[in-house]
């Protein structure tokens, strides 16, 4: 394994930056605009999280992903999430074949062993299959006839979701919404983004992705981030935010007890702080302030926070409760 030396830990902070910058030039190349959302997935995989993305059809999701594991030098697998799907079409399965030793079984690994797997439509497969990620994401291994099989690191799930056609869908449960630190909102481009959309996309030209990140490179940087010292009063504002959020904490303003049936809980405070540090290290800092929080809470909130009627009947979304509450 290839050890990584930098001469300090500010040198690798400062290392962590530069590959951050030359991440971000070499996916620009295959997608236009979309800056915010690389910075946020860039962010959920040095904090080594989870990141569900929701967006309608054909915003380059998928493309996205695929251009982001070739620049991170990371193994990547596509599963497309459908109503028959089995969780042993996720995990694997064991066959029986014949060896030297007679009848055995052998157990051909699912498409979730990889580094960076794609869910897509997460959605659109029922509760049972959805469950077959919740230990990979959260344990990093996979379980099959009572033997335990480890995941190689980094892992990262993106799962994405239509938020258009909600027919013949399960809506993921809140424990399993929970799994994802990020919950990243795909917009459409701009005018002018999209003309250059068409432009790159309707040639025979081919664009080479250089990889950036070697695998150990990023597990290094990833151990880093969770080194990185915060202020106490950083980690109080980011608490206090979340126990905001909570109708009977206390603390919750009234737009709160107006508009929301459940508040975020406290895997919420540890990722904001840890996107928090993330987030500082990559924009040059060596160690993050209130800005950090606020610049990782909306995609960190918006599928933890549960509005209830009144919101809805008030046309009160999310993005303006937490911004209130900003």
């Amino acid at each position: 394994m290839e050890k990584i030396i930098y001469q300090d830990a500010v040198a690798a902070a400062q290392a962590l930056g530069e590959k951050y910058t030359a991440l971000t030039r070499e996916i620009a190349k295959q997608i236009v605009g979309q800056e915010d959302i690389v910075r946020q997935l860039l962010t959920c995989i040095f904090s080594q999280g989870h990141c569900l993305l929701v967006g309608v059809p054909g915003l380059a999701k998928t493309l996205l992903v695929r251009t982001l594991a070739d620049a991170l030098g990371l193994s990547f697998n596509r599963i497309q999430f459908t109503p028959d799907l089995m969780p042993s079409d996720i995990t694997g399965s064991e066959i029986l074949e014949d060896s030297e030793h007679g009848k055995q079984f052998r157990f051909i690994k699912g498409p979730v062993f990889a580094n960076i797997v794609l869910a897509d439509e997460i959605n659109r497969t029922p509760p049972k299959t959805q469950a077959a990620l919740l230990e990979a994401m959260q344990e990093f291994s996979v379980t099959n006839a009572g033997k335990k099989y480890t995941l190689e690191l980094p892992f990262f799930v993106l799962a994405t979701q239509n938020p258009i056609e909600q027919e013949g869908t399960y809506p993921l449960p809140e424990a399993q919404l929970d799994r994802f630190m990020f919950n990243i909102w795909v917009d459409y481009p701009s005018y002018q983004e999209e003309v250059q959309i068409v432009k790159t996309t309707t040639t025979p030209q081919k664009i080479e992705i250089e990889k950036i990140l070697s695998r150990q490179e990023i597990l290094y940087f990833q151990k880093l981030v969770r080194e990185v010292p915060v202020a106490d009063n950083v980690i109080e504002y980011a608490v206090k935010l979340v126990h905001k959020t909570r109708i009977h904490s206390g603390v919750a303003p009234d737009i709160v007890k107006k508009y929301v049936s459940w508040g975020a809980g406290p895997r919420a405070s540890q990722y904001l702080i840890i996107g928090a540090k993330a987030n500082a290290l990559i924009h040059g800092k060596y160690s993050p302030d209130i800005e950090d929080v606020q610049a990782v809470a909306q995609p960190i909130l918006r599928h933890r926070v549960i509005l209830n009627f009144n919101a809805e009947a008030d046309g009160i979304t999310i993005l303006d409760l937490v911004n209130k509450l900003l």
